[in-house]
């Protein structure tokens, strides 16, 4: 049976009860995925909706010429596929385990009508769908004024701050490997590798064993540029 206490961590799903699952006729089923598994691939035909309870995933696209581009880490607490179960088209981009993952999927009919007959549900996805709007406008403005220093600084300030470890001393553990990194902010490995260890002459950081730590936090924040996660 599900109450409030079923979707721990999940804050889209805040305050659904079970009253709600039952009216609604919800069914949650646990998805169990394997480190690499694919979960969803571009333009695939399903619509079904998935909340992430544990575990680590990237949404990626592949370009033509095998380029990886990765859109954004997917963390526990996190859900995806909203998207095509709303607009009823395919997906617009894969997503795989970075690490075993433990979800719960949702079919479209059924995510269709808890955000039709909950209100607080539909406000926060309309919420998330707007935020994603800004965050892709932002990255992509930062992609053509940022030089690849400034993007990579950026980019580890919001992976520190969604890790809530943005502070003297925080610790990125697992730090994204270079080419993550390389694929998230439009740069290749090597000037990746290149501007970490710029940022460690500088003393802004520490790299080493899949850890990153951070000595001076403050110097990877550029004034003006909004620092909200994703």
């Amino acid at each position: 049976m599900f109450d409030d206490s079923a979707f721990p961590g999940i804050p889209l799903l805040r305050g659904v009860t079970e009253m709600d699952i039952e009216r609604l006729k919800l069914r949650f089923i646990p998805v169990r995925v394997s480190q690499g598994q694919c979960v969803v691939s571009l333009d695939d035909p399903g619509r079904d909706v998935f909340f992430v309870l544990s575990g680590r995933l990237l949404a990626v696209h592949w370009t033509f010429d095998g380029r990886e581009i990765v859109f954004s880490r997917i963390m526990a607490g996190s859900h995806l596929g909203e998207v095509a179960a709303l607009d009823g088209k395919a997906r617009s981009t894969s997503v795989y385990a970075q690490t075993e993952c433990e979800l719960l999927r949702l079919d479209q009919a059924g995510f269709k009508l808890l955000v039709d007959r909950v209100p607080m549900v539909r406000d926060r996805v309309f919420a998330n769908l707007c935020a994603l709007v800004r965050q892709l406008t932002r990255r992509a403005s930062e992609i053509q004024t940022q030089p690849v220093e400034g993007r990579l600084r950026l980019f580890l300030a919001r992976i520190a701050l969604e890790s809530r470890c943005l502070h003297r001393g925080g610790l990125i553990d697992p730090a994204p490997t270079h080419a993550e990194i390389a694929n998230s902010i439009g740069a290749n490995r090597e000037a990746v590798s290149r501007g970490l260890s710029a940022l460690a002459r500088q003393g802004i950081l520490k790299t080493g064993r899949s850890k990153i730590h951070l000595l001076q936090p403050e110097a990877l924040m550029p004034e003006g540029v909004p620092l909200d996660p994703g």
